[in-house]
């Protein structure tokens, strides 16, 4: 569950497939997030002292964050997110499309700052044929 509030996402399944916007609140208990706009509903409310007038109260609802992807801000497409340790140790969200960062996660530790030093890429796998 990398999207955080204040992400740009856009809603890829339901009734409001397709639309973009941004996001409100997250709540990682139950893995939904309120997007700005998307799955509103209209709540009538009687009269009473708090509500004089009574009516009907638009009301944006939670949906699941498997229904939203991040809006990269430097490449402009949808992509997943991933997480990585820098040198110095933090750990950063980063599109997986363009490999730009997307904000820090955590700060930075010394024992996550050797084991980014120290990792390297795995070497291709030989394919062998006979």
């Amino acid at each position: 569950m990398l999207i955080r509030t204040g992400d740009t996402v856009v809603v890829i399944a339901g009734n409001d497939s397709g639309r973009k916007s941004r996001v409100i609140k997250v709540d990682r208990e139950t893995g939904k997030a309120i997007v700005e706009g998307v799955n509103g509903v209209k709540k009538h409310i009687r009269r009473s002292q708090k509500y004089p007038q009574g009516g009907v109260l638009k009301k944006d609802m939670p949906i699941q964050l498997s229904n939203l992807m991040y809006v990269c801000p430097s490449c402009s497409a949808t992509a997943r997110l991933g997480a990585r340790f820098l040198e110095n140790g933090s750990k950063e969200r980063f599109c997986k499309k363009c490999n730009a960062s997307a904000g820090e996660i955590a700060p930075a530790k010394k024992a996550h700052a050797h084991a980014a030093a120290g990792k390297t890429k795995k070497p291709a796998k030989a394919s062998s044929k006979k």
